[in-house]
């Protein structure tokens, strides 16, 4: 071939291949392009059924970002926010609430209204249902219930798939509704199976015969739907609409990504209500006159089961700024505690009932 022709059949063909080269660009803009509509409009419509379908549940209740009177706590004089924390803290509670029995103060009956997470959803649920005092009569406290809560504590050794939810539970870095939906998908895809009795027994442990009816007026507890990511909140009315005993209620709040659960309620599955950034859902008490929080950690320092941000101050101050007086109580963690191992039940116990000695006299100022 001639140099002149030579050079002439190289620059075509690099007009052709640049030519080929900028169409498929553009086509695979163009697909991606169509690709991101069609989920987009996936997406619009699948919110829109599920929101059309559930509307009127009555359980999904916005977490309030800003300061904001709750309907449900208004008029209200005395609340109690009763955080979330595993098997230590619901040993931790029953510590606590025995050493304030003992000291006087009848949890069961002071507060107006009880909000109840994960382990608070417990506690709550037993304090209420008028369980909690049948259990401290009727066993050696110290002597029985450490070897109760061992035999129901949840199977070690995940699979893969409980990993997996667990994993991305532990990656997330912000509480939107989007990182609740991804996390809820795969608490939702998770085998469960080696714990599927785990949440049951401990309801009807701490909550007796609520398997079948929501007993009490004044508890409410919280979890996070899978699917929507919304938060939804169970009280005696929308539990009797959508026929949820407390004992499920409780259930479905301490229902841990790739540990146990989720729960159905009604139609809806749920995951442990601490996975968001209001952790123990306080404002849903913002507005009553006064407010005892008890929570596992300050929100910075101390076990997790979500690395989802929690600003509890923050939440607290909010509802702080609607009025509500709250005094809080933080039980803390010792250092490198697992919230799972039931060998940390009995030290959970002692730790409980001696921190109620210091805070009793605290409450009952409190409260008058």
């Amino acid at each position: 071939m001639a140099e002149s022709s030579r050079r002439s059949f190289l620059k075509t063909s690099a007009v052709g291949v640049a030519t080929i080269a900028g169409t498929s660009g553009v086509a695979i803009t163009a697909v991606q392009a169509q690709t991101s509509n069609s989920q987009t409009t996936m997406t619009l419509k699948a919110n829109e059924i599920s929101k059309k379908l559930f509307v009127d549940d009555g359980l999904a209740i916005e977490i309030a970002e800003k300061p904001t009177i709750s309907k449900l706590a208004t008029g209200l004089d005395r609340t109690m926010v009763l955080g979330g924390g595993g098997e230590y803290y619901i040993a931790w509670y029953c510590g606590f609430f025995h050493g304030l029995y003992e000291a006087g103060l009848d949890m069961a009956k002071i507060p107006e209204m009880v909000v109840g997470t994960s382990a608070g959803s417990y506690m709550g649920s037993s304090l209420l249902s008028g369980e909690f005092a049948r259990l401290r009569t009727e066993f050696e406290f110290f002597g029985k219930f450490p070897e109760i809560f061992a035999r129901i504590a949840p199977v070690t050794k995940p699979n893969i798939s409980q990993q997996r939810a667990d994993q991305v539970n532990m990656s997330a870095t912000d509480g939107s509704i989007e990182t609740r939906k991804i996390i809820g998908h795969a608490a939702l895809a998770a085998n469960n199976k080696l714990n599927s009795d785990h949440i049951e027994k401990v309801a009807a442990l701490l909550t007796g015969d609520s398997k079948t009816d929501w007993p009490t007026s004044r508890m409410y507890t919280t979890g996070i739907d899978c699917y929507t990511g919304e938060r939804l909140v169970v009280g005696q009315q929308t539990a009797r609409k959508n026929n949820i005993p407390l004992a499920h209620g409780a259930a479905a709040s301490s229902s841990l990504p790739g540990v146990a659960g989720p729960t159905l309620l009604g139609q809806r599955y749920v995951m442990d209500g601490g996975i968001c950034s209001n952790p123990a859902h306080v404002d849903l008490v913002a507005g009553s006159k006064r407010a005892l929080v008890i929570t596992l950690t300050d929100g910075v320092t101390g076990a997790i089961l979500t690395t989802i941000p929690h600003p509890v101050a923050q939440n607290i101050k909010d509802i702080e700024a609607t009025g509500t007086k709250v005094n809080w109580i933080v039980a803390g963690t010792p250092a490198g505690l697992d919230l799972l191992d039931p060998k940390q039940i009995a030290g959970a116990l002692r730790t409980g009932y001696e921190r109620a000695k210091t805070e009793a006299t605290k409450i009952k100022e409190f409260w008058a």
